[in-house]
């Protein structure tokens, strides 16, 4: 299907700079998209659309399978996907449906609790996303660290291709709750393998490789699972084929009302949080995605809001959770479509396809499918970011993402988020808790080099350098480097690089000023971050130092002690002589 090019100017209102904001309603983004709105624009969004559904189909019927269901699964939940998420999404560029990620996890779920378990999370995590679009939390992706985004898409990749090498090879292994069992159990089965799979999955992936390089406006997904089709029905060869696919969108088996029950529920809670945690991710980033390409914001908040209600909606047709596809998206856009017209006619392409050639995708080979997702396992992973930690040598990244993938193929996602979230925080805290603390005596000659001459040399004055921030967990660093500090000493603590301190750092400072007094000395506080001065205001340390006694710079804290032993040296009498 050819990319369509328009070289008119978009719409009013799909700039960057006027992008819809998050409280905007529904409406008033239909009304911006549709502003100025004329046939050329729909006519690129005609040939979009239908250029995202040929790309889809594949997808749709691949992800099916992949995800312990059927193809026409996923047929299903890529046309509800396109019509309920497109029509009412926070985007205009944002396509939905069936992912190789959701995949993921889908096939352990339906693995532990059947196809009625996973149709019930699904819907039970539609509520959950909704909730998140309602209370306007479509911020959540922020807190979530790039390195642990990688890492989860990375482990996923591995659980897309592992999970279909039974198919690939002709095998009937079935589904297992964890990816590394189903691996396992190939492995056992190596000697049963048909060459006839192998071939057809070769055929597909052989086309998806080359067809882009000489012309990439060919969905080339498509290509090869139709070479493959027509190869394998030719030759009667005997590969697993996709099967019955019902003429209509009301599967036969989906989730039924009457089977719901309070303990199912209960049951099936962290697997519901699994799959909203992932829907919203996924959507969330294509929505990063998609507004960097288009220039447009998304509405975070509509988005959730439209795929809570798509993911409520698909289980009781009996397709499987959905959420934003990036590779779909992207076709989209770079297809020239405008409005959020491209991924309703996408579903409405899709829901042709199911009624009309169904007998036709009944004869595609699984293992045409296996392919496809073979090649969207390498795909998926975010080459450019982990080129970016290697070649920046940010080896802490690099460990974070790998623990993650590692952690998404061997437990599930809410898991590996939780894992690489618990390693991220605990590096940071790490590196948050080297604290600098170095002394140096006070250099008469550079003070005088700039304007300011000491009248004595003053060797019982200390500068001592802070750097970083002061709390419990490098306290003792703290302390230990003031230990031999002589208690008659003018101590000066220059405090300008310590963003922050907690309770026990106003305890340290306070301990260090006491010592000082008792000792005859003295202490100056030197550049106090204002965060920190209202902290050791309200704790009453500043009172308890004395006036006079903050400065600005080490060199005003040195002229006033230089001052103060002035005054004191001149008040002193002079000693009679005998």
């Amino acid at each position: 299907m050819a990319a369509a090019s328009v070289a008119s100017p978009p719409p009013p209102g799909r700039s960057g700079t006027t992008g819809p904001a998050s409280s905007l309603a529904l409406v008033g983004l239909w009304r911006r998209e549709f502003t100025g709105y004329t046939r050329v624009h729909l006519t690129a969004d005609v040939l979009a659309g239908l250029n995202v559904g040929a790309v889809s189909l594949p997808l749709a019927l691949a992800f099916g399978v992949a995800s312990g269901a059927t193809a026409a699964a996923g047929l299903v939940t890529a046309i509800i996907s396109g019509l309920v998420m497109g029509s009412l999404g926070g985007a205009p560029f944002q396509v939905s449906g069936p992912t190789g990620a959701m995949a993921a996890i889908l096939v352990g779920i339906t693995a532990t609790y059947g196809l009625p378990g996973m149709w019930l999370a699904g819907a039970m995590a539609g509520l959950i996303i909704m909730g998140l679009g309602l209370f306007r939390m479509g911020r959540l992706i922020q807190f979530i660290p790039s390195p642990v985004i990688v890492g989860f898409t990375s482990g996923i990749a591995l659980v897309i291709a592992s999970g279909q090498l039974d198919n690939v090879l002709g095998l009937e292994i079935g589904n297992f709750p964890q990816q590394y069992l189903h691996f396992m159990a190939v492995i056992e089965n190596l000697g049963l393998i048909d060459w006839h799979a192998i071939v057809v999955t070769a055929i597909v992936i052989g086309t998806m490789v080359t067809v882009p390089r000489w012309n990439r406006n060919i969905p080339a997904s498509l290509l090869g699972i139709a070479i493959a089709t027509i190869v394998a029905n030719l030759l009667d060869w005997p590969v697993h084929m996709i099967g019955h696919i019902p003429r209509t969108i009301l599967l036969p088996d989906r989730l039924d009302p009457s089977s719901i029950t309070v303990d199912g529920v209960a049951m099936l809670v962290a697997p519901a949080m699994s799959i909203a945690v992932l829907a919203s991710i996924k959507s969330l980033l294509c929505g990063t995605v998609g507004g960097n390409l288009t220039g447009v914001k998304m509405n975070n908040d509509q988005e959730l809001i439209a795929l809570g209600l798509g993911n409520l909606i698909i289980p009781f047709l009996g397709g499987v959770p959905a959420s934003a596809a990036v590779a779909r998206t992207s076709v989209a856009i770079r297809s020239g479509g405008r409005t959020r017209l491209v991924p309703i006619i996408h579903g409405l392409v899709l829901l042709a396809a199911a009624l009309l050639i169904g007998p036709a995708l009944e004869r595609v080979p699984l293992a045409a499918l296996g392919g496809v997702l073979l090649v969207t396992s390498v795909r998926v992973n975010d080459w450019a970011t982990m080129r970016f930690f290697v070649h920046r040598r940010l080896w802490h990244a690099v460990a974070v993402m790998l623990v993650t993938m590692v952690a998404t193929y061997v437990f599930n996602l809410t898991q590996a988020v939780v894992i690489g979230m618990v390693v991220s925080v605990l590096w940071f805290v790490r590196q948050a808790s080297v604290i600098d603390v170095s002394r140096q005596p006070v250099d008469g000659t550079r003070m005088k080099e700039r304007g300011q001459e000491l009248r004595g040399d003053h060797p019982g004055v200390e500068v001592v350098y802070v750097t970083g921030p002061l709390f419990f967990g490098n306290i003792s660093t703290f302390l230990e480097a003031l230990e031999d500090v002589p208690t008659s000493t003018a101590l000066i603590l220059s405090l300008r690089g310590m963003p922050t301190l907690d309770a026990v750092g106003v305890q340290a400072i306070e301990e260090t000023i006491l010592r000082q007094h008792h000792g005859g000395g003295s202490v100056h506080l030197v550049g106090l971050q204002p965060a920190s001065r209202r902290r050791l205001e309200r704790s009453g340390v500043l009172e308890r130092l004395g006036t006079g006694r903050v400065h600005w710079s080490a060199d005003q804290a040195i002229t006033a002690i230089d001052a103060e032993h002035h005054a004191v040296d001149a008040d002193t009498p002079a000693p009679h002589s005998i």
